[in-house]
């Protein structure tokens, strides 16, 4: 069964992202990150600039071939159905992500906004009521 953490209250979710997957590239796992498109392409951009000298390797799904995916452990899709990698999903967006029970781990990132919380709140209840065994981090 797929474990599920939550990280909540981040101030600026891409910023935290941008931690979140340089830690995960160096401890050698594979990683998809879901959400909204623009957001994923914003996620894009601040990988490149977020650290002037660390590289974190990735690519963008829907402009990367299937053999590129493969390759790279870092994948930004705006679904994980037919993501190359099943080991981490880490959800950006306000939905439960499609097909997230493939992937032994699953990370959602929620804002300090009221909106935000809301959305996490319901996806909270979602996975709970299926019986999932949830963590709950607070962001710093």
């Amino acid at each position: 069964m797929t474990e599920i953490a939550f990280h909540v209250n981040t101030s600026d979710k891409l910023a935290y992202a941008c931690r979140l997957l340089r830690k995960a590239w160096t401890t050698g796992a594979q990683v998809v990150v879901t959400g909204e498109p623009d957001l994923l392409r914003e996620l894009d951009v601040s990988l490149w600039t977020f650290a002037p000298l660390e590289f974190v390797p990735h690519c963008y799904g829907a402009t990367a071939t299937d053999r590129v995916q493969a390759r790279t452990p870092i994948v930004l899709a705006d679904t994980p159905r037919g993501a190359p990698h099943h080991q981490v999903l880490v959800n950006l967006g306000p939905g439960v992500p499609d097909g997230f029970e493939r992937f032994e781990r699953l990370i959602e990132l929620v804002g300090a906004q009221e909106q935000d919380l809301q959305a996490g709140r319901q996806r909270w209840k979602h996975y709970a009521s299926r019986g999932y065994a949830l963590q709950r981090h607070e962001a710093r």
